[in-house]
This record gives C-alpha cells, sequence and structure tokens, in this order.
C-alpha cells in the first residue's frame, strides 16, 4: 500500500515540478532575410520570394500564413539547396550556405475577391514589399486610400495591414463650367455615381451614392475648391481621408455605411481667390513675421 502511495507521489510530483513547454521547437537559428517580396497578379494569384543572409549554420525560416506550394530553395546561381519543411508547410529549414539562399513559392487561399474589391488581412514581422497588380493604381491600406502612379507598390514594415484594391475600378468625370472657365472633378467607385451638382454660393457640391459599403474617390481640382473640408451623408458629418496627389488636386475618399446624397464642403470656391493666394499669404507671414519682432525689440 505504501508503496502504490509512494509511486503515486512520485508521478504528481513529475507533473508538478517538471515546466510545460508551450513553444514552437526550432531546428536551426532564425534566418536573417535580407528581403521579402511578394508579387500579386490581376487574377488574385500570390508569388513570395525570401532572400536570406548566408549563415555556416542550418536557419529556420517562417512561410508567410496561406495554403504553400511550389517551393523551391536556391542559391544565387539558381543552384538547388536543400530544405525540409516543418508542420503543414508553415517553417523551412534550409541548410548552411556562404551565399545568399533564395526561397520561393506560391500562396492560395489569402486574396478573397467580394463586390469587386480584392481584400487581404495580412500579418508577417518582416519588412515586406507588395507589387500589385498594373491595374490597381489605387489601393487601400487599413482603409487608407495610397496611389502608386508610377510605383508598382508598397513597403510595410513590421506588417499587419489589411490590403485592399480594385482592378479598373469606374471613373466618372463631371464638368464644371464657371464663366470662361472649365474644371473637371474626377469620382471612382464601384458604386453609381447620380444627380452631381456643384453649388458656388454654399461652397459645396453633391451626389447620389447607390450602394453602401464601397469606396467612392474625389479628385478636386484645388482651384475649384479650396479645403479645409467636411463630408456628409444626408446631413449626417462622416469621416473621410483626404491627402493631394500633385498640388493641383486633392482627393477625397469615403466609404458610406449607407446609400444616399454626399455633400463634400469647403471654404473657399471660385472665384473668391485663386489658389495661389493661401500660399502666397503663408509665405508672406514667414517673411513679415521676423521684422515685427524685431520692430517690437526696438
Amino acid at each position: 500500500m505504501n508503496f502504490k502511495i509512494c509511486g503515486f507521489l512520485v508521478i504528481f510530483l513529475i507533473i508538478f515540478v517538471i515546466p510545460t513547454v508551450d513553444a514552437q521547437i526550432s531546428f536551426g537559428e532564425k534566418a536573417k532575410q535580407k528581403s521579402v517580396i511578394i508579387i500579386i497578379d490581376s487574377e488574385g494569384g500570390v508569388h513570395v520570394r525570401h532572400v536570406i543572409s548566408p549563415s555556416n549554420l542550418s536557419q529556420q525560416i517562417e512561410l508567410i500564413y496561406g495554403t504553400v506550394s511550389n517551393i523551391t530553395v536556391t542559391d544565387e546561381q539558381g543552384e538547388e539547396k536543400q530544405f525540409s519543411v516543418i508542420g503543414d508547410n508553415k517553417e523551412l529549414v534550409i541548410s548552411p550556405s556562404n551565399n545568399n539562399s533564395i526561397v520561393e513559392y506560391e500562396l492560395e487561399n489569402v486574396i478573397t475577391q467580394k463586390d469587386n474589391v480584392w481584400t487581404w488581412n495580412f500579418r508577417y514581422l518582416e519588412t515586406t514589399s507588395f507589387i500589385l497588380p498594373e491595374e490597381a493604381d489605387l489601393i487601400f491600406v487599413n482603409e487608407k486610400p495610397v496611389q502608386l502612379v508610377e510605383k508598382k507598390g508598397i513597403t510595410c514594415h513590421g506588417c499587419q495591414m489589411v490590403l485592399e484594391y480594385s482592378i479598373n475600378e469606374p471613373k466618372t468625370y463631371q464638368s464644371i463650367k464657371w464663366e470662361d472657365r472649365e474644371f473637371l472633378v474626377e469620382i471612382r467607385s464601384h458604386s453609381d455615381i447620380d444627380g452631381f451638382t456643384f453649388q458656388q454660393p454654399t461652397k459645396s457640391m453633391t451626389f447620389d451614392v447607390s450602394e453602401k459599403n464601397k469606396f467612392v474617390t474625389t479628385i478636386i481640382p484645388l482651384e475649384l475648391l479650396w479645403g479645409p473640408y467636411a463630408v456628409f451623408l444626408d446631413d449626417k458629418k462622416i469621416g473621410f481621408h483626404e491627402y493631394i496627389n500633385n498640388g493641383t488636386h486633392v482627393w477625397l475618399n469615403i466609404r458610406p455605411e449607407t446609400t444616399g446624397e454626399v455633400t463634400i464642403i469647403g471654404t473657399t470656391v471660385i472665384p473668391e481667390f485663386p489658389v495661389i493666394m493661401p500660399l502666397v499669404i503663408g509665405f508672406l507671414a514667414i517673411i513679415i513675421t521676423p521684422l515685427i519682432k524685431k520692430v517690437n525689440l526696438h
């Protein structure tokens, strides 16, 4: 009887004295990544390329989450290198090398398309560069617009973001004539845009959106309507993102939660004074302020 009790106590002590290990098993040192490049095609296909620094030891690299296939590991000369897979294609261990190692693979089931918008809820703590489809010149990072223009993509540091973009987003153009001048307002959205009007006395423009939760980007000539701006949806003030593309136009982006009438209100409207005047006033203030201080000192 005493023997059974002693045996039970030994097992009890083993369970509670030995610490529980809840950690990832390591088969090599953590890989030192020189770059991570993700190439996305127009169909939502994803190709990933990691460049790993040389090491005298085996290196362990975490792959980006998703369905991984077609893994290859080569050196800079294209010679295949030995590697082993850990888990369900979640990590790799690559053999020591005196040169950079290049890990490449395809990634599936990470980007979804809904209502003409491609979305990727991305998380990878290494600095990562994204090369987007050529047709996607305007993307959204955590709902904030980023215009690519001539750039092919973006770089994300310690990256956790929701990436969204559209292919060939529809554009509508509204021509506004004032006296002998003509201004062109561009609106980009997968929602139908109707009933556009511009009201010079109220310094505002309005239009109707027919679908909810769709990005709507309005590109306004600064000479036509100058900020600061306020945006309303059916008389309710809503949030928006503003950024200037090239100094001549402002880009205002919204994502209405419901359908309705959008109103954009500015503070200065043609022909109160040219767009250059705020810049001139600011420049004069910079020059005059030191002179006023000198006069006060005397």
